[in-house]
């Protein structure tokens, strides 16, 4: 529920795109938002008034329901004042056209008009349409005047055409809107680097060494700080098909190719905001000695097979992180011994913070959920839930101690 009791006015225009707009809609009740549908003319040619009433909720908005009513909301001045955030998705090249130069000769066109907020459109149309200079010239100056634009695909188009301009995904746009209503002072063009899922170390080119980590922690956490308005960078092994488009991810397999890639993040980190780096990737204490070449075959190892392993490097510790605020992830298993190792953590490798996560077995690992201990020299603060939700929190959290 990270958009509870946010206010949401979607415009809908003509566009057979229109049915992507169903399921950004549910995408903002399931997170909690309130949500209201303004429809064009030429939108209900595709989709009857009556499917968006009752995916949204709400009754919609058009030029037959608009009233003044003093105990109403439902005109194009006063629903601008209800809403939140304005999301025009799909919007045709022709209503592009439209708002760039400011016309207003229907109910959608005068709430733009009139609506004094952030505005994220979402444009659907012919790649001709999209890319001719007209429409072009005028996503420039919509730019200009504020508007957050979700890029058009290219991509197989409802006219067979293959090109630039079906809409974006929902999912992709839910993003965008929920950075806007969530994005704070503190966390807004920070630089975080993050580190996630369980290091892969080769035996041969078909086996590898591993553990049962998922990257979920890390990719809920990437998430988080994406929606809170930072520049997130993620070096991770697994766990990162749902994030952000906009998060600069660099997958990796073995802990060396994790040190590098973080090294390289972190060197390339602004410090104009104090940055983070949040280290929660399970990396493998031991590695093997030896890469074999090839695939062992069991004919030729017998009976029995013995691997050398030797110690591995300690990226965390290794890590220059003097200009980060830097925060480290413990899973333990021990619990009488998991605060004390935590705390012991903090110290041997120089970390502003620990989150310990105390683990029940190993089906703890790729759980939708979390507790977690978030320890410093300074306070104790426990969190627990979904994995998301809880991220958000921690970041709240941090955010109010104005680290």
């Amino acid at each position: 529920m990270i958009l509870k009791d946010k206010n949401i006015l979607l415009g809908v225009t003509g566009s057979i795109a229109i049915y992507k707009s169903l399921e950004l809609i549910r995408l903002f009740i399931k997170a909690g938002a309130n949500v209201r549908v303004i429809m064009s003319e030429s939108a209900k040619k595709f989709i009857n008034p009556i499917t968006f009433e009752a995916i949204s909720q709400n009754k919609i908005l058009d030029e037959n329901s608009e009233n003044w009513d003093k105990n109403q909301d439902y005109n194009h001045i006063d629903i601008g004042k209800w809403a939140d955030i304005l999301v025009l998705a799909p919007l045709s090249a022709n209503s592009i056209n439209k708002i760039a130069c400011g016309l207003a000769d229907n109910l959608t066109l005068q709430t733009i008009l009139a609506f004094k907020k952030q505005i994220i459109i979402s444009p659907a149309a012919n790649t001709n349409m999209i890319e001719n200079p007209i429409t072009l010239e005028n996503f420039e100056k919509l730019k200009n005047f504020g508007y957050k634009i979700a890029p058009t695909q290219t991509k197989e188009l409802i006219c067979k055409d293959i090109g630039n301009g079906a809409m974006a995904e929902p999912k992709d746009i839910f993003d965008m809107c929920a950075r806007e209503l969530l994005k704070t002072s503190y966390w807004e063009n920070r630089d975080v680097v993050i580190s996630g899922g369980g290091t892969l170390e080769k035996i041969d080119e078909v086996r590898y060494i591993s553990n049962f980590s998922s990257g979920k922690m890390a990719s809920s956490l990437a998430q988080a700080l994406y929606l809170k308005g930072a520049n997130v960078k993620l070096v991770s092994t697994r766990g990162y098909e749902n994030i952000a488009k906009n998060i600069e991810l660099k997958v990796v397999q073995s802990s060396s190719e994790m040190f590098e890639a973080l090294q390289e993040f972190m060197k390339n980190a602004k410090l104009s905001k104090k940055p983070y780096l949040f280290k929660a990737a399970a990396v493998s204490d031991y590695i093997p000695k030896s890469h074999f070449d090839g695939k062992l075959k069991k004919e030729s190892l017998g009976d029995s097979f013995r691997l050398e392993m030797v110690q591995n490097i300690d990226i965390l510790k290794s890590l220059d992180k003097k200009d980060f605020i830097s925060v480290g992830f413990k899973a333990e298993l021990d619990k009488q011994n998991a605060l004390k190792n935590a705390t012991n953590m903090l110290e041997k490798k120089e970390l502003d913070m620990v989150c310990l996560n105390i683990l029940e077995d190993s089906n703890s690992f790729g759980s939708s959920t979390n507790k977690i201990e978030l320890i410093s020299k300074d306070f104790t603060q426990s969190f627990s839930g979904e994995k998301l939700a809880l991220s958000i929190e921690i970041l709240d959290f941090l955010e109010s101690k104005n680290i």
